[in-house]
């Protein structure tokens, strides 16, 4: 039986292009198909981003709220073998005042969900992958989300790692840096281009094949 794996994230794990007013990378480069290629035919890999997606937040649009919506997507898409979490870019964003710490106890709580729902399904808990996101480059205020991002969102998302690794060790789970192998795209300092698509599917490749 193949081995499942859930990608639950925000517009970087949904492929959104830097710049790109919503358009979305082909299945050749946005990265959990990628990842996909990679890791052949043994794995299914399911992807489950959303752009603008939060931790735990509903802001103005409370479908975005990823923590809401996880055990949905966890019972649609039983059994799994390992959830990929990558989410708390989107909750730097200015009107929402959080930092790093903050965060990273918010992604905490939905790890926390989601061992508590295989628990009461009586399903084999998966392993679970918590990554900390790429950071938010400078080039973000003078980009098209300028009016949302702030340098202060820029300086908390370099504290992410330290963060969600705590956190990894608290819930004992896996914990992966996203940022030691890509980075945002200069063109408008919050989604990652093609290569680092292709860079990160790369590294969680590796990574993946020594837990599975």
């Amino acid at each position: 039986m193949k081995k499942r794996i859930l990608c639950y994230g925000d517009s970087n794990t949904f492929g959104y292009m830097p710049a790109g007013m919503g358009e979305r990378y082909g299945e050749a480069v946005r990265w959990p198909m990628k990842l996909q290629e990679l890791l052949g035919s043994e794995y299914q890999i399911i992807e489950e981003g959303c752009s603008g997606r939060t931790t735990d937040l509903d802001g103005d649009i409370p479908w975005k709220n990823g923590r809401a919506f996880l055990k949905t997507a966890l019972h649609s898409h039983k059994p799994l073998d390992m959830i990929i979490l990558m989410l708390g870019t989107n909750d730097l964003k200015e009107c929402f005042q959080r930092d790093a710490v903050q965060i990273a106890e918010a992604a905490g709580n939905l790890i926390s969900d989601a061992q508590e729902y295989f628990n009461e399904k009586k399903l084999a808990q998966p392993l679970i992958i918590l990554v900390s996101p790429v950071w938010i480059r400078e080039s973000i205020v003078n980009g098209p989300f300028g009016d949302e991002f702030t340098m202060r969102s820029v300086r908390e998302s370099q504290k992410f790692a330290n963060a969600y690794e705590r956190i990894s060790r608290e819930k004992n789970v896996l914990f992966f840096n996203a940022a030691e192998h890509a980075q945002a795209s200069d063109t408008d300092g919050l989604h990652l281009d093609g290569d680092a698509h292709i860079r990160l599917a790369g590294a969680l490749n590796i990574f993946i094949k020594e837990q599975l």
